[in-house]
């Protein structure tokens, strides 16, 4: 389903989206109202949703959708503007699963191209994901405590669902097979005390970060946090706000030369890349304008690099939720150094692309639900065993 005031990007949506023989546009909107009123007539698994609409706009919309039917997935669109990041960072926290940031007219066919690939590649991976679970139906109370109970937050099944991400709404048991699968590739956990925390995530990181520093905000206090999220600059300004927030720290975009400090956040600034080195006594931020790596700028993988190359055994790396492979490679730098690994579980991830092939790769050194990412980062912080 789209729902767009324009008639123009209904109708250039859904031309696109047509032309993939396993994508169908069934239904289109031009208000918030009309897509509630006809959700469950059309059933939709994926609904592309603008945020700014006469009538009823998209972030009015968006928790009665997920009332009604909360076995789909809603991919929110938004300008690249500062509004627009904070928008879309609400609406993610209110049950979207991911954005797509509408391109610039001042960019002309490469950035509508550009906005083509990444809906298409969105939409799909998505819809694929609800389909191969047969939707996304509401947790019972007893799979919700165990798989997302943390004291940082009430299980998701005393939360109203506009309050739920579209993780929350839906966690299967991991499956036996896949857990013999992940036991025996396993990389070994790094006796070393943590020096420093990488991360790297992409669709549905946003809710992912908010988690994990939700709870483990109390206990980074003596390494310095360097996070990858593929996003557009802008939203990662508003990104370094909202992760800040919940973690109790400070929390900004990383700035070239800069030192890094025990405590202190440092997020990718959209459109380039972040890596680390050493001068002199210190460890500092380099920000790259180099060409996309994995099809992503800022990406994961050369920051797991050089993070390797300096901290070695010292590294606590985390790959969360997101599409393709960016991280997995890295992550195995970080495991040859002797460095740790964590992988987010493929019941908990949005899409497990990301996580998923560092798992495959026989990278990580254990795969875990976002909550239970959250403990375990937190017990390795403060001196404990793996």
């Amino acid at each position: 389903m789209i729902v767009d005031d324009s008639v123009f990007i209904r109708g250039i949506l859904s031309n696109w989206l047509s032309e993939s023989a396993d994508l169908r546009v069934v239904a289109t909107h031009a208000n918030g109202r009309r897509a509630v009123d006809d959700v469950l007539k059309s059933q939709p698994d994926v609904i592309i949703l603008d945020l700014e609409m006469p009538e009823m706009d998209g972030l009015t919309a968006l928790p009665l959708i997920l009332e009604k039917k909360p076995n789909t997935v809603v991919l929110v669109a938004s300008t690249l503007t500062r509004r627009g990041a904070e928008v879309s960072m609400k609406a993610m926290s209110l049950g979207a699963a991911d954005y797509v940031p509408k391109p610039d007219a001042g960019r002309g066919i490469s950035a509508a191209d550009e906005f083509r690939r990444d809906l298409t590649a969105k939409v799909r991976s998505l819809g694929q994901r609800v389909r191969r679970r047969g939707g996304l139906p509401r947790v019972t109370a007893a799979a919700a405590a165990a798989a997302h109970a943390a004291p940082a937050a009430a299980p998701a099944s005393v939360r109203p669902v506009a309050e739920r991400s579209a993780v929350e709404r839906a966690a299967p048991a991991t499956s036996a097979l896949l857990q013999k699968k992940v036991n025996d590739k396993r990389r070994p956990y790094s006796m070393a005390p943590v020096s420093i925390l990488a991360v790297g995530s992409s669709t549905g990181g946003p809710q992912a970060l908010t988690r994990l520093f939700t709870d483990i905000g109390p206990n980074i206090g003596s390494v310095p946090v360097v996070i990858v999220q593929h996003m557009p600059a802008t939203f990662t300004a508003i990104l370094a706000e909202h992760v800040g927030r919940a973690a109790g720290r400070p929390a900004a975009e990383g700035v070239d030369g800069e030192v890094l400090k025990p405590g202190h956040i440092y997020i990718a600034p959209g459109g380039k890349h972040m890596l680390l080195e050493k001068v002199g006594a210190d460890k500092v931020i380099r920000l790259n304008d180099g060409p996309p790596v994995n099809f992503c700028k800022p990406a994961v993988d050369p920051m797991f690099d050089t993070v390797a190359e300096l901290y070695g055994r010292n590294v606590l790396s985390v790959v969360l939720t997101g599409m393709g492979s960016d991280g997995a490679k890295g992550a195995g730098r970080i495991a040859d150094a002797g460095g740790s690994v964590i992988a987010q579980d493929e019941e908990t991830s949005v899409v497990w692309g990301m996580p998923g092939a560092t798992v495959q790769l026989g990278n990580a050194s254990e795969v875990l639900s976002i909550g239970e990412i959250g403990r375990k980062v937190s017990r390795l912080l403060t001196g404990g065993r793996a």
